[in-house]
This record gives C-alpha cells, sequence and structure tokens, in this order.
C-alpha cells in the first residue's frame, strides 16, 4: 500500500505528481527545487541560497513522514552549471551528513529555470 504526503511546509507540486509517496518502509520525494511553499515563488539567485531552499524543502517533506536527513539512502541531484558544483556541495553536506548514494547530473534546463533541484530515496 502506498501513501502520499501533502504538507503545506513544502511547496505543492507544479504537476500531476505528489511531494512524495511512501511504500512499506522506503519514502521516495518528488524532485525539490527552490520553491517558497506559501507563494510558489523561486527563493533566491545564487546556487547557495536556492540549494539552502531545496533543502528546506525535502526536510519539510521529511519531517510530515517523521524522519530527517539521517534517513536517507539515495539522492539524485541536478544542477544547471557544473560550475556550481563545489558550492551546491558544500550546501549539500550540511545536511546530508550520513553520505547517502548520490547522483549529481548537469541538466540543460530545469523547472522555472533554477539552477538546483534533488530528489531522495528515504527509510522509515
Amino acid at each position: 500500500m502506498t501513501t502520499i504526503t501533502n504538507t503545506k511546509n513544502a511547496p505543492a507540486a507544479i504537476g500531476p505528481y505528489s511531494q512524495a509517496v511512501s511504500f512499506e518502509n522506503l519514502l521516495f520525494t518528488s524532485g525539490q527545487i527552490p520553491l517558497c511553499p506559501e507563494s510558489g515563488e523561486v527563493v533566491g539567485e545564487t546556487i547557495t541560497e536556492q540549494a539552502e531552499q531545496v533543502m528546506k524543502n525535502i526536510s519539510a517533506i521529511l519531517e510530515a513522514n517523521g524522519i530527517g536527513f539521517e534517513n536517507a539512502i539515495k539522492t539524485t541531484c541536478f544542477i544547471a552549471d557544473m560550475g556550481d558544483f563545489a558550492a551546491f556541495n558544500e550546501v549539500y553536506a550540511k545536511y546530508f551528513v550520513g553520505n547517502p548514494a548520490r547522483s549529481c547530473v548537469a541538466v540543460k534546463q530545469l523547472p522555472k529555470g533554477v539552477l538546483c533541484e534533488v530528489e531522495v530515496i528515504a527509510y522509515k
């Protein structure tokens, strides 16, 4: 049985998907971009500012499921420019201290022209 996450503390989905889905003891988040949950507007102009907002959004989804960043077992990170890799990693490392498995790729374009997006698989 699956359970859908719907918390007002993270941005609402901007398409036909949910913030996260739980299946048994696993949580799969949708990719989180740096949107303000209240306004739906992009937060920040730099990779550092945007990555911080992404982590806040991920935190809200994890918390809504009674878990935290330490429960992450795999992340997938998308960045618009590999030149931002080091700055992105500085923010990422503050949150994902358990060093989950990770993929990080540069992509041509992200929704709303943002600089980064992160999705997480975590255990509950």
